[in-house]
């Protein structure tokens, strides 16, 4: 079986401090509604062999959040393997964005299950801009190193 592959792109901000933050989103649906920790993610999705990861991250950014992903230097921030097995390939790009602006892409399931109602649930119910200190124990596990090589890079070690 072959290996469901993901990409996808954290955006970065300065703050006035000298800080840094992220932007992240919580995960729709029934499943996350009553969960924080681990239940965030960076805008990604899934993408078929013959597409670039970097056009699926584009492109995905833009179906999750309604929002074209800012216009900068992507930098590489490699892959990670999830629990599930899927590997997520992801970049960093410095933009800013209102939360508020965001229009969240849905998907369609069966809730309550097994009842043959099919129900409409956003991708991602909020966005916000999180530290990374703040933000990883927000995000599911496997994608955490990306904020650890975002802070290296921009540290200047990575």
């Amino acid at each position: 079986m072959p290996v469901k592959r993901s990409a996808g792109l954290v955006v970065f901000r300065r703050t006035t401090d000298g800080g840094v933050e992220v932007l992240i989103g919580h995960m729709g649906g029934p499943f996350w509604a009553s969960r924080e920790e681990a239940a965030w993610s960076i805008p990604k999705g899934e993408y078929q062999p013959d597409e670039a990861p970097e056009v699926a991250a584009r492109r995905e950014f833009r179906e999750e959040l309604r929002l074209p992903a800012p216009e900068g230097e992507w930098f590489d921030l490699g892959e990670v393997r999830q629990r599930n097995g899927k590997v997520v390939t992801a970049w960093a790009v410095e933009g800013t964005l209102d939360p508020a602006e965001v229009v969240p892409g849905t998907f369609t399931l069966e809730w309550p299950p097994r009842s043959g109602v099919l129900t409409e649930f956003p991708e991602i119910d909020r966005v916000g801009w999180f530290t990374p200190e703040a933000a990883t124990p927000l995000l599911v596990a496997g994608q955490r190193a990306f904020l650890e090589r975002l802070v290296a890079h921009l540290a200047g070690r990575g």
